[in-house]
């Protein structure tokens, strides 16, 4: 994906201007469209560093944490709730929040507000802290009257995503350090050990079996080419990094890792709640269709299913129902068409969408609880094998040199 400028007329004939996320031209137009912005240059966007501004200060813009999202939009949500001006508002949060890069964001809203542009247009400024589908529902919020309902439903979504990813990280965390006390393991054995051993059986000159040499011939190379092996393990993240910042090498991953064994069902799970949650907050929210298909294909974080929820998406908008599409999508079980189609015949889609996240919410809950346990038997297999072939390549010569010392 991109990111592109755009200029464009609201419905008042005022000039617009921003900046989008988007994988074409053609997206960012239907976007605009779908905003009731008529579309009037739209350009690719290429970040240079402007004049009296580093590079440091460039390379500065990141991410801004979940957790400071969330605090953003719960403390937004009191102080408008509580009547509090939205100009007031940002500048107290700006100077009582402890993140520097969101206090440049807040800041950074608070002049586009001054400059006299909605809040969701100064947030498109910022991709980098605020999704598409975090500005959507804020913008239905200004237009509806309802902002400070918006941020509420936007602290629940946070809340759960937030929830979600810390639960998979304590799950992989125990199958990570096993991984990596096997890789260092291995790593001590082929430097010290193994050439140790290989010093004694040169002195008897005696025929070593295969498991024998191949460690042998493994820790050598090791050894006396330490650094193809440092610069090897230098380069490999950074060579995965490269192959996932194309689009085609981030397809076939994201369409990989829904295949793997027993992660691959909890990241399935995980997409899907993500993806009925995100849907279930536009529809209640009042987003056109096309818009919310575009908002949510940005939600699931998944290349793959995007680009069946945009296919999804125009369906729909050539006279396809969402059933329909859905199905013709091959991507959700059974459990969620029939939601869906129980939902659009009765017109309450939102919430019968929200208990399939609920649904999957639980399941992904219950997976990860038990996902130690699952990978348990693979990595002792792992660790089997490896162990056997030590103890074969090291035991197997020492036995030989025992039975012939003998005179057997």
């Amino acid at each position: 994906m991109s990111i592109f400028k755009y200029e464009g007329r609201d419905r008042q004939g005022q000039l617009v201007t921003g900046q989008f996320e988007a994988d074409s031209e053609d997206d960012v137009a239907t976007h605009l469209l779908d905003t009731n912005i008529t579309p009037i240059n739209i350009s690719s966007y290429q970040n240079r560093p402007k004049f009296g501004i580093s590079i440091q200060q460039q390379f500065s813009k990141r991410n801004v944490p979940l957790i400071d999202l969330i605090f953003f939009s719960r403390q937004m949500y009191t102080l408008m709730r509580s009547g509090v001006p939205i100009m007031e508002a940002l500048q107290g949060l700006r100077e009582s929040t402890p993140s520097e890069h969101l206090a440049n964001v807040i800041g950074e809203l608070k002049d586009g507000l001054d400059s006299g542009e909605d809040l969701s247009t100064a947030m498109r400024h910022h991709p980098e802290a605020f999704s598409s589908l975090y500005i959507s529902i804020v913008e239905i919020g200004e237009t509806s009257g309802t902002l400070p309902e918006s941020f509420l439903k936007l602290v629940n979504y946070l809340e759960l995503e937030r929830e979600t990813r810390e639960r998979v990280k304590s799950a992989v965390r125990y199958p990570i350090i096993v991984i990596v006390a096997i890789a260092v393991a291995i790593l001590i054995i082929n430097i010290f050990v193994i050439p140790a051993f290989a010093n004694v059986f040169n002195k008897f000159g005696a025929d070593l079996p295969l498991p024998t040499r191949i460690l042998i011939a493994t820790s050598s190379f090791t050894v006396n080419y330490w650094y193809v092996v440092l610069a090897f393990i230098l380069a490999l993240p950074i060579a995965i990094r490269f192959y996932l910042s194309k689009e085609n090498g981030r397809l076939k991953w994201d369409r990989l890792k829904l295949k793997l064994p027993i992660i691959g069902d909890i990241l399935y799970r995980a997409t899907m709640g993500r993806f009925s949650l995100a849907m279930a907050i536009c529809v209640k929210s009042g987003v056109p269709w096309g818009q919310a298909m575009s908002v949510v294909s940005n939600a699931v974080d998944n290349t793959y299913v995007r680009g069946h929820v945009l296919k999804m998406r125009e369906d729909v908008e050539h006279g396809i129902t969402i059933t329909q599409a859905a199905t013709t999508s091959n991507l959700f079980p059974s459990i969620v068409l029939q939601m869906i189609r129980v939902g659009e015949q009765t017109g309450s889609l939102d919430d019968l969408l929200s208990e399939v996240a609920a649904y999957y919410e639980r399941e992904v809950e219950y997976q990860l609880k038990n996902l130690s346990t699952s990978i348990e038997p693979i990595l002792l297999t792992f660790v089997g094998i490896m162990v056997l072939i030590l103890a074969l390549g090291v035991f197997l010569p020492m036995w030989n040199l025992s039975g012939a010392a003998m005179g057997r």
